[in-house]
């Protein structure tokens, strides 16, 4: 609920790197990203946040998700405006405080930095190939823990 748009791309790089291959080196400077458009009246930064850390990835990984190891794939979030940095800081010390992680949270929030859209094969990914073994194996299970985390989050059918 809230969410407008969801767009697979990469940030922290120029833009000459941005595709795939080149940021697959690891050496362009990006990070994998996600651009989240999303209506603040029905959703906030906050919760977005919320589902950041607690389903989408593990915030103690340096430049590493699961199998993916790389600085591409480091925990980074790139605030679009000096109130979401705000946001995104205190969220941080919060869960630091809380011992939720057995490990030190090395999510980064890098300055501002453009956004490049990924390939258009990349979009909707999953939706595309859902039977994709990375697809099975961490995003899948990624999604059904939203469901059962989050469901206050999601949009009923009738909502769509």
């Amino acid at each position: 609920r809230g969410v407008q748009a969801l767009t697979s791309g990469y940030c922290g790089g120029a833009a000459e790197d941005a595709h795939y291959e080149r940021v697959c080196s690891g050496r362009t400077g990006h990070a994998e990203a996600l651009r989240i458009d999303f209506d603040p009246g029905q959703l906030s930064y906050g919760r977005i946040l919320q589902v950041f850390f607690g389903v989408a990835h593990d915030p103690t990984q340096k430049d590493r998700q699961g199998n993916d190891i790389g600085p591409q794939y480091r925990s980074a979030i790139f605030p679009l405006n000096p109130a979401q940095e705000r946001v995104a800081r205190a969220y941080i010390a919060q869960l630091e405080r809380s011992g939720l992680f057995t490990g030190p949270i090395v999510t980064a929030i890098e300055g501002p930095a453009t956004f490049y859209p990924a390939e258009a094969y990349h979009q909707d990914y999953a939706h595309r190939h859902p039977d994709q073994p990375y697809i099975c194996a961490v995003a899948r299970p990624k999604a059904i823990s939203l469901r059962r985390i989050f469901p206050q989050f999601l949009r009923t059918p009738s909502q769509e």
